[in-house]
């Protein structure tokens, strides 16, 4: 993965929240979503690459999102040289409130090297590179709380974790905080978290919770790719959202899609298993301001992004700070903004 074809990742991401801008703080997430989706897939398609979607917001019977399977580039093979997991918008409901840390995501890498899953929960730990081999999903997560400390050589009351502000972390959150640990919650979006954790003089040292896989798969590569460590485990629908009917029929149709893929369920998954190797792009678009990347700036037809650029082989991260002349673009791109 070379610094030419990073430059051209960070143009889809930098279109998805470009795309985004305009539906910040109406109410209105499907509405976002969507032009997101259709600005990442654009560019996508504008790029002289063999690609295909590995881990993205659907199955195919789910389109126009991007769906597992789908094949984006302007060269086409049987089969992809290269694979991409996406997130148009990570914080759909944070976009649409109008809240802070809300970007657009994608990781690429060769034919083998992420996971492959279904679009379903997955949860997760992350901690930077001084806790690297330490972790270990299988074990409590206050266990796992005593064994960062440790290695930090600090006490509960200067640890940090992000927590996703859901039911079903209500639990672990009062738990957190009994142990002492500042629990930052977040409302939607793991994946600005997981980087945080892994990036110098960052205030997070830790974050868990449950949230999506396709998510899980792009935080994993920025992970990596930062010298960082993460575990996660895929888990039924109902066991996250409860045993109704429903769920029950969707945990089914999760499971199958798992035996199909040969990915296990209910199993710790290492950060290996989750990327398999270094040579990856990370690329994130700030869609509104937060404490990873700052949220798109428009005056007329002058919009300004920053993007967070990684590459893993060369463990090189870079802010890029944008000024985008749309008038200059793609006039299909620039209706969807």
């Amino acid at each position: 993965m070379n610094r030419v074809l990073a430059i051209e990742f960070s143009r889809v991401t930098e279109a998805a929240a470009l795309s985004a801008f305009s539906w910040i703080g109406r109410g209105n997430k499907h509405a976002a979503d969507d032009v997101a989706v259709k600005a990442m897939r654009l560019v996508l398609n504008q790029i002289a690459i063999n690609g295909e979607i590995i881990i993205g917001e659907g199955e195919i019977d789910e389109a126009p999102m991007l769906y597992i399977g789908e094949r984006v580039g302007l060269l086409y093979s049987k089969e992809a040289d290269i694979t991409i997991a996406v997130d148009p918008i990570d914080g759909t409901r944070m976009t649409a409130m109008g809240q802070a840390d809300a970007i657009s995501v994608l990781a690429a890498g060769g034919k083998n090297s992420f996971l492959k899953a279904p679009d379903m929960y997955m949860e997760k730990l992350v901690v930077g590179g001084v806790e690297k081999g330490i972790i270990d999903l299988n074990l409590p997560l206050s266990e796992n709380i005593k064994r960062i400390a440790k290695k930090k050589n600090k006490v509960f009351s200067q640890l940090t974790i992000a927590i996703l502000a859901k039911p079903r972390h209500q639990q672990v959150i009062e738990e957190m905080q009994q142990l002492g640990l500042r629990v930052m919650m977040i409302p939607d979006g793991d994946v600005a978290a997981a980087v945080q954790c892994c990036l110098p003089n960052s205030e997070i040292d830790i974050m868990y919770g449950i949230g999506g896989a396709p998510e899980g798969v792009v935080a994993a590569a920025a992970v990596r790719a930062l010298g960082g460590d993460m575990q996660a485990r895929l888990i039924l629908r109902d066991k996250v959202k409860g045993d109704t009917p429903e769920n029950v029929e969707l945990a089914q149709q999760e499971a199958n899609r798992c035996k199909q893929m040969n990915v296990p369920v209910n199993r710790v998954l290492k950060l290996e298993e989750l990327v398999r190797d270094d040579n990856i792009i990370f690329s994130a678009t700030g869609i509104t301001s937060g404490s990873l990347l700052k949220g798109v700036k428009r005056s007329g037809d002058l919009a300004t992004t920053e993007t967070l650029l990684i590459r893993g082989r060369s463990q090189t991260v870079r802010k890029i700070e944008t000024m985008h002349y749309l008038s200059k673009k793609d006039p299909q791109l620039v209706s969807l903004m």
